[in-house]
């Protein structure tokens, strides 16, 4: 007798993954803790997904489509992958463990290639080479996507000191500090105690490194034009 396919949508399963993604981090994701929460059993989720990448891909694919949904600019080059930038951390921080997935995966989902497409179009007016282009495009998405998982982790790391510890001890960071020379811990130490390290994951330090890579490419294409 020929099996029936399971009695529950993909949509469901989607949502249902970014809940787990949620609650446990993508360590803890796994297709059997999936089928618990859905009430199936595991393999039934082989009938619209062929492995856990393949889900993988399917949930990269859905963020890719949310950034272009969301992505509106008009505008010169600098200015269309600015607002490319900030669309994709806005919606990173939004779907949990999605910058995770998106480093995960490649681009073998429709959305996810018309997110490449679209990120290349934002440089394909300046006068670079193609090789440059797509190397000042990659550039700039790895600098987002390891800015939002820095901050991810970091706020991971305190919630796991805090039950560890029961509170974060300032104090006991600055006797450490105390204890070293200046040699070692001179310049860490000042801009420690000067809160300088509270401004990581903030805007106005997204929107500075955002500035560098930009001033960086408009560099190249004015030593081009020489």
């Amino acid at each position: 007798m020929k099996k029936q396919q399971p009695q529950i949508s993909e949509d469901k399963i989607l949502e249902t993954s970014w809940e787990l993604l949620a609650e446990g981090g993508i360590e803890k994701f796994s297709m059997r803790r999936l089928a618990d929460r859905l009430g199936i059993q595991a393999p039934s989720l082989y009938w619209y997904f062929k492995s856990k990448q393949n889900l993988y891909q399917r949930l990269a694919n859905q963020v890719s489509k949310m950034i272009l949904t969301e992505f509106h600019s008009e505008g010169d080059w600098k200015e269309q992958l600015s607002e490319f930038a900030l669309t994709v951390r806005s919606v990173l921080y939004r779907y949990p463990c999605s910058t995770q997935l998106m480093m995960l995966t490649l681009p073998h989902e429709p959305d996810m290639i018309r997110f490449t497409n679209r990120m290349l179009l934002c440089v394909e007016s300046t006068p670079l080479e193609q090789k440059q282009k797509l190397q000042a495009a990659i550039t700039l998405m790895n600098y987002v996507f390891y800015f939002v998982l820095d901050d991810y982790q970091h706020e991971r790391n305190i919630s796991a000191i805090v039950k560890d510890q029961g509170a974060l001890s300032g104090e006991e960071m600055i006797r450490l500090l105390d204890s070293m020379s200046d040699t070692d811990a001179g310049l860490f130490r000042s801009m420690f105690t000067n809160g300088l390290f509270d401004l990581m994951g903030t805007d106005g330090a997204f929107e500075f490194g955002l500035k560098l890579i930009l001033l960086g490419i408009e560099q190249v294409i004015k030593e081009q034009e020489k």
